[in-house]
């Protein structure tokens, strides 16, 4: 699989320009079955790495602008009566894709964004009373503004615990941005994308991922940052047994893609960052950790050889 994953991030580093890592971490979160949420200013680049990845994997696409006044039934769908048959017919929401963009998220109120948690958990929607399955494979692309910024309601941690990872994508640098003000318009270069999977092709490489080894000594790893995440004084909550899960999940899909199929300690130290920083606070002002301070403490924990 590495020779195909770094044809894709090579033919996505054509439109989303010098963000290698970033597009690296998108993948391995994605093909892991997990929702990914992209933080940064405006104008970065977030709605593009977005759709881009979608095309890329073969998948159907959906974006929803995120504002105030935004209801969960826009998201969901609602039914609506019919007057030739008497009865009511439901209309599917925008839910109903495949890579759905979560645009700007933060701009809804809470009410609106807890209309996702059970799509993002169980793969489902329940609307007046009925259950409907969503199509696999299944993603939310959220992508939010800085809190700083005017008009944001902040993410409660239960809707942040059901984002697999979140990365930042950050200002490009001098060369990659020279090269964006030559090219002008990045929609010509997103329209000549091609898709390198399907939709079949994507499941099927999720159960591969699903079935990388992690060995008893991996797994205690795992489960000593856990417990040390619980126990630290830095922290005012530790990681969660999902938090664990996830961890996982992402370390063998990141071996996956290296061409591995067991996972080493190093797949873990990775991603364990992009995968636990939204979800651990400061016990002195309950705020985030730099990825930088976060591994300065967390890597005290042992590494098994």
């Amino acid at each position: 699989m590495r020779e195909p994953f770094e044809e894709i991030v090579s033919q996505i580093g054509t439109v989303v320009l010098g963000k290698q890592k970033q597009i690296q971490l998108a993948l391995t979160c994605l093909l892991a079955r997990g929702h990914l949420l992209i933080e940064d200013l405006p104008g970065i680049g977030k709605t593009t790495l977005a759709k881009v990845l979608s095309k890329c994997l073969g998948l159907r696409f959906q974006r929803i602008q995120f504002t105030s006044d935004l209801l969960p039934g826009d998201i969901l769908g609602t039914s609506v009566f019919d007057r030739k048959n008497g009865s009511f017919i439901f209309h599917p929401g925008p839910i109903f894709t495949q890579v759905l963009l979560a645009d700007e998220i933060n701009r809804a109120t809470p009410k609106t964004q807890s209309a996702l948690l059970e799509a993002m958990e169980e793969r489902q929607v329940t609307v007046e009373g009925k259950t409907r399955r969503l199509k696999e494979p299944f993603y939310v692309i959220a992508t939010q503004n800085p809190f700083e910024q005017s008009g944001t309601f902040p993410l409660p941690e239960s809707q942040l615990d059901r984002f697999l990872m979140r990365i930042h994508l950050g200002y490009p640098g001098r060369e990659a941005e020279k090269t964006l003000l030559q090219k002008g318009d990045v929609q010509q270069a997103l329209s000549d994308l091609r898709p390198f999977l399907t939709n079949g092709n994507v499941m099927r490489i999720q159960e591969q991922i699903a079935q990388v080894h992690a060995s008893d000594t991996l797994l205690e790893y795992v489960e000593d940052l856990l417990l040390f995440s619980r126990s630290a004084p830095d922290f005012a909550l530790g990681l969660s047994p999902r938090a664990g899960l996830s961890i996982l999940r992402a370390a063998r899909s990141w071996a996956f893609l290296r061409g591995r199929d067991f996972v080493l300690p190093e797949d873990v130290q990775k991603v364990l960052p992009w995968v636990v920083a939204h979800r651990l606070r400061s016990r002195e002002d309950y705020r985030e950790f730099s990825h930088e301070k976060l591994m300065e403490i967390l890597l005290q924990v042992p590494v098994p050889t």
